[in-house]
């Protein structure tokens, strides 16, 4: 997926497309991932994540086919900017787990609901972590092995910042063991290429989590157990890019709230959603 494929329907999986929109940088890569699903010989479509507010963008989502429902994976705008727009463009429903992003009378999402459209059966998954919104969508017929979008909880390429104190690395690590339960499942992320085996990623997605913990627990040692976050950063992404580097620094506050209520004895505090 490179910038020279922004603006066209290009095919993803055996029942998903996706058009990538015009959005590149350093934190959404080479910019929003913008999924189209249906079943074979169906008119209708299911939009997840409509992406920036770019009015090209949304006319090739509108004309993907009758769109019958918007799904959002989570609140942050490179997701939800056109989800009112792309409503206007087609009619239909947008709904979200925030209900602060959903439109057109669109229900709140729950976990576990299984939403029928387009042909499809699509399963939503509360996956909180990166935000405490963060939701994926299985759909287990795409394919042998299904597939799973995973917004920002997963990604194409690298890791997946943690937008603390909304996310936490708590609740990471228990989505992280729910998304590995799926197995073999296709990735189908918000940034970036997919990828086969869920299980696999999770499994490298968690091992990445606890070598961070690790090093964190190594510079706390010198610099005191109450080091601030930018100090405790400025050791451990030493050499991050600085178009990165306050989410390096939400990260690693994230994983000092993990690691002092181990210390504290109350174990690693998850938030609620």
């Amino acid at each position: 997926m490179t910038s020279e494929s922004a603006g066209h329907l290009q095919r993803s999986s055996p029942l998903t497309r996706f058009i990538l929109a015009p959005n590149p940088g350093p934190m959404s890569l080479d910019g929003t991932n913008s999924y189209v699903l249906s079943a074979a010989g169906q008119p209708g479509v299911v939009v997840v994540d409509p992406g920036p507010l770019d009015e090209p963008h949304l006319a090739a989502l509108a004309g993907s086919g009758v769109v019958e429902l918007v799904l959002v994976t989570h609140r942050h705008a490179d997701h939800t900017a056109g989800a009112a727009r792309l409503h206007q463009l087609t009619g239909a429903p947008v709904r979200a787990a925030d209900p602060a992003h959903c439109h057109g009378g669109g229900a709140q999402l729950s976990d576990g609901e299984v939403i029928r459209a387009a042909g499809l059966d699509v399963t939503v998954l509360a996956t909180p972590g990166h935000t405490s919104d963060s939701v994926c969508f299985h759909v287990p017929g795409d394919g042998p092995q299904g597939s799973v979008l995973t917004g920002d909880t997963i990604l194409g390429r690298g890791t997946t910042m943690l937008d603390y104190p909304d996310g936490t690395l708590g609740d990471y690590l228990a989505t992280l063991d729910r998304l590995e339960a799926l197995g073999p499942a296709t990735v189908l992320p918000a940034h970036g290429p997919a990828l086969p085996s869920l299980g696999r990623v999770v499994k490298a997605y968690r091992a990445h989590r606890h070598e961070r913990l690790a090093q964190i627990r190594a510079v706390l040692q010198r610099l005191g157990r109450d080091a601030a976050a930018a100090d405790v950063a400025d050791a451990v992404y030493a050499d991050v890019d600085p178009s990165v580097r306050r989410a390096a620094e939400m990260s690693v506050a994230a994983q000092l709230h993990y690691l002092r209520g181990e210390a504290d004895g109350a174990g690693a505090p998850a938030r609620g959603r």
